[in-house]
């Protein structure tokens, strides 16, 4: 068993395509952390990952004379667990409406289910601020309005501003900073 821990991937899959046993062991060894440690970023729960680590090399193994040995093995496990954690969160179990009940009555217990969205009134107070602002903006030096632009707008860090800018990180933070205060100073009511 020595020897096979030194041959590459391809060729432990190989054996174990004929049916070496101690061939696939060998991969499950050298796969079983990584897999294991995907697994629980993934599930965020360490005996789910064990689960889908695990549930992971029996599909590997059902599906190995299926793989193509002209491609890479690392790869084709990772999918194989990708797809075996992702049904695991489909099948996470959910608790269905119907059975929150009262502990007393045995009653179905009202519900207050928040709108995640605004009321109309909200959207158009946003709106009139936004539109109060921009127009604020539009009134600052010019390289004011583009690092707010790029910052609040277009989502960039201040390093991917620094580079589109071929400025100091420092001097658009500076000008990202200045903009702000502007800004707060001048919508203040």
């Amino acid at each position: 068993m020595d020897y096979l821990e030194n041959l590459k991937d391809e060729e432990l899959v190989r054996l174990s395509r004929k049916g070496n046993e101690a061939a696939f062991e060998i991969l499950v060894k050298k796969y079983l952390p990584l897999v294991y440690g995907f697994s629980r970023r993934y599930t965020g729960n360490p005996d789910k990952a064990a689960d889908i680590a695990q549930e992971t090399f029996i599909k590997v193994w059902r599906n190995l004379k299926k793989f193509d040995p002209a491609k890479s093995f690392k790869p084709w496990l990772y999918t194989i667990a990708k797809n075996t954690a992702l049904d695991w969160l489909k099948k996470r179990e959910e608790i269905p409406f119907s059975s929150f009940t009262t502990k007393e009555e045995n009653e179905n217990m009202p519900f207050d289910i928040a709108d995640p969205f605004p009321l109309p009134d909200a959207v158009l107070e946003r709106k009139i601020a936004v539109e109060k602002i921009d127009a604020l903006a539009g009134k600052m030096p010019e390289h004011y309005q583009l690092v707010i632009t790029m910052r609040e707008k277009e989502d960039l860090t201040f390093k991917e501003i620094a580079k589109k800018l071929k400025k100091p990180i420092n001097t658009v933070k500076s000008h990202y900073w200045r903009a702000i205060r502007i800004l707060r100073d001048n919508t203040k009511e």
